[in-house]
């Protein structure tokens, strides 16, 4: 199962998020849950790089998913843009396949 963790401060703005885990819908190569989450999720972070002048700290390890994207100060116009459309399209894909394949959450930090 895919998990993601949105993590959000006091004021509900996005400070980054963690993604950990495979789908399990498919086998590797033909898991369009996985598919559609990584490609979410991984142009959201190259989105951010190349577009906006936020800094941010990555982390991430292949072999369990694991994806830990924290932004390094308040995000810009266009990053919390590019983060929405990342949820918007995280919450898709929850809505078609349920919870049994993934969960998307927030988290105060």
């Amino acid at each position: 199962m895919i998990h993601i963790t949105i993590y959000q401060n006091q004021e509900k703005q996005i400070t980054g998020f963690f993604c950990i885990g495979h789908s399990g819908y498919a086998e590797s190569g033909s898991d369009i849950i996985c598919a559609g989450v990584s490609s979410l999720v991984i142009n959201t972070i190259n989105s951010i790089d190349a577009f906006t002048s936020n800094t941010f700290l990555i982390d991430s390890e292949e072999e369990s998913g694991m994806i830990d994207f924290r932004l390094q100060e308040e995000a810009t116009h266009d990053t919390v843009l590019l983060l929405d459309s990342m949820i918007l399209g995280l919450q898709g894909i929850q809505n078609d396949y349920g919870n049994e394949y993934f969960i998307l959450d927030f988290k105060e930090v």
